[in-house]
């Protein structure tokens, strides 16, 4: 049954006609609620991964519960389908089952909370707000088990529930899910900056609304909703064609030694509307790589990635969503069935993006990106410090954002623009380590015209005996370059002994005993290049050498021959540059590096690793 909407108050909203200014105002005062609900979250959190990175989302939504300012799209109207209750002035909802919200969380570790908003008696917008919570129960610190078979694995579980109702706290409610994790204290203290954030947006959209008046506020809402319609409309026209075009990509293991499963996706354009189907991705994993993807949620990162690259003045919102029809098989590795396990999804949630690139590029090359840091790498480290007390840390890595149409992709930088990294004075001040090491990866990033980002070298020295977990992806399928760029170099992990010895260590892996002393080398990927590598300025080259972005052996990649500091030999790099345009073919639109099968039979010799093996799924044995 779909939830009722408890209004003492049944008269509608009257539509008016806005003019721009009224509208920019309140737009800008939209924009400046959501940049408040982030910064209210980061001052009041705990936990390193909201506080100090900013792993949250935020949401406002209109009345109808379509978003119109945030990040991953509105999963209201699918929730109010599906919630048996009411909804009424003084309620907040409270969950984190993505099978319970058809996947508007991803994963059980990102609680999220809903506000409905009421002025005089109606309902007149939502707020709303998830964050990644670092550790919720289950099989291993930081409930994420990359080798989970199931949800029930991964911790506390919590469907659509009033954590307020009518205005009174659900104080036992709360005793029984902070009884679950590990961390009640970060995870109170997060919970409460996530209602906090809520609440400051619900009094901004009151505000709004007594200054203009209900009416004016709700139709200024309705009319930027209309205004990305009609903009998503025109770029849909002129990026999409009828003709179908398909792109895939790799998640490269899941952790359990299979892989690399694919992510295939096909477009085009019927009238108005652009198709997006899934047919010919992988079946869901046995392990936890799977990624729930929500439909909106995809419609969302669609229009986002499209305003970005073509208008990025427009402000997002839900506006265009009837102009995209998204279609993903059941029982795939993006609609998994329940109960399978979740946690480990980032992977392809990240990898969608490079997708979407393949996807809109293939129409408009000089538009296109390469593949860039579509991840967002994990590090697990708990145990008990010298003086006995429990530590956990649950923290993201970042790396090298793809070459661009105008310009290097960034070093170092997070998949999620608003993501910053945890300070090393705040790791070292708050956890048994020192941070020996935190440095760009020369040569890491794919040579182009356009370099890609390189990734980041940083080592770890634990200073207390414990376990480590580690989640990345791009060790075994590199990220690809476009329009004659290369690909980016693949991430390794190395663990490096007290006594000396040296082991490679998984990129996926769980509960790796360290020691006091051991030290831990996290080199993430990088982003791949644009454009011909042999057309970029060798003066840029040598100063990049300088800079240690990169070597002098890695210049030759763009053709360029200089030592150490960066001097050109300009006659040797003129000759290398001819003989290298002499003995190559067309430049390719994609550069996917050697193929799958080349790789897995290099994989150990190149990465000291075994090469993950080809799943075999049940389905496919049967259709034979």
């Amino acid at each position: 049954m779909p939830a009722t909407i408890v209004a003492t108050n049944q008269t509608p909203f009257r539509k008016i006609d806005i003019d721009p200014v009224t509208l920019d105002i309140v737009e800008n005062a939209l924009r400046n609620a959501r940049i408040e609900m982030d910064a209210t979250l980061v001052r009041t959190a705990m936990s390193p991964g909201i506080r100090e990175q900013g792993d949250a989302f935020p949401l406002i939504a209109d009345h109808l519960g379509r978003m119109i300012v945030g990040q991953f799209g509105s999963f209201i109207g699918g929730f109010l389908d599906n919630f048996d209750g009411t909804l009424e002035d003084g309620d907040m909802i409270f969950l984190s089952d993505p099978y319970s919200c058809a996947g508007a969380v991803s994963h059980s570790n990102d609680w999220l909370v809903l506000l409905p908003v009421f002025k005089d008696g109606r309902l007149i917008a939502y707020t709303s707000m998830f964050g990644h919570q670092s550790d919720i129960g289950g099989k291993v610190v930081g409930s994420m088990p990359i080798n989970a078979r199931s949800i029930f694995e991964e911790g506390v579980r919590i469907p659509p529930v009033k954590i307020w109702k009518k205005g009174e706290y659900n104080a036992d409610l709360m005793k029984l899910v902070m009884h679950q994790t590990r961390k009640p204290d970060w995870c109170q203290a997060d919970l409460n900056a996530l209602i906090a954030s809520c609440r400051v947006a619900a009094r901004r959209v009151i505000e709004m609304a007594e200054r203009f008046g209900d009416d004016v506020y709700v139709s200024a809402t309705q009319e930027l909703l209309a205004r990305n319609h009609r903009a998503m409309k025109s770029l849909i026209a002129m990026a999409v064609a009828e003709e179908p075009v398909s792109f895939e990509d790799y998640i490269c293991d899941d952790g359990m030694g299979y892989g690399p499963y694919r992510i295939k996706c096909t477009m085009w354009r019927e009238g108005e509307k652009v198709i997006l189907d899934f047919a010919g991705t992988d079946p869901q994993s046995q392990a936890s790589i799977n990624f729930f993807l929500n439909e909106n949620m995809f419609k969302m990162f669609f229009g986002i990635y499209m305003i970005m690259v073509f208008d990025p003045q427009i402000l997002f919102n839900d506006g265009f969503y009837d102009l995209i029809d998204v279609r993903i098989p059941e029982g795939s590795l993006l609609k998994p069935k329940f109960p399978a396990a979740l946690s480990g999804r980032t992977h392809a949630l990240g990898r969608i993006f490079d997708i979407l690139g393949g996807l809109l590029g293939q129409k408009t090359p000089e538009f296109l990106n390469a593949a860039g840091f579509s991840s967002s790498p994990h590090l697990f480290y708990s145990g008990n410090d010298a003086k006995g007390d429990w530590f956990q840390l649950f923290q993201i890595g970042f790396g090298g954002i793809p070459g661009r149409p105008l310009g290097d992709g960034p070093d170092g930088h997070s998949l999620w623009p608003g993501f910053t990294n945890v300070p090393n004075e705040f790791l070292e001040r708050y956890f048994p380590l020192m941070i020996e090491r935190y440095e760009t990866e020369p040569d890491s990033g794919g040579a182009g015209l356009h370099r890609g980002g390189n990734g980041i070298h940083m080592t770890y020295r634990f200073l207390a005996d414990g376990t480590i977990s580690i989640h990345d992806d791009r060790w075994f399928v590199p990220p690809w370059g476009v329009n004659g760029g290369l690909p980016g170099k693949r991430a390794r992990k190395i663990l490096e002994r007290a006594d000396g010895s040296r082991e490679i260590v998984g990129n996926k892996v769980e509960d790796v005993s360290v020691a006091k002393g051991d030290q831990l080398h996290f080199i993430t990927w990088g982003g791949g290049g644009w454009g011909d590598p042999l057309d970029r300025d060798p003066a840029l080259v040598g100063k990049e050498i300088t800079q240690g972005l990169v070597t002098s052996e890695g210049a030759k990649a763009y053709g360029v021959i200089a030592n150490d500091n960066g001097e050109i030999d300009q006659a040797a790099t003129d000759a290398l540059r001819a003989s290298m345009r002499a003995g190559r073919g067309a430049l390719p639109l994609f550069d996917y590096g050697p193929g799958v099968e080349a790789l897995r039979s290099a994989c150990e010799a190149e990465t000291g690793l075994a090469a993950p093996v080809q799943p075999v799924w049940a389905m496919a044995e049967a259709a034979e």
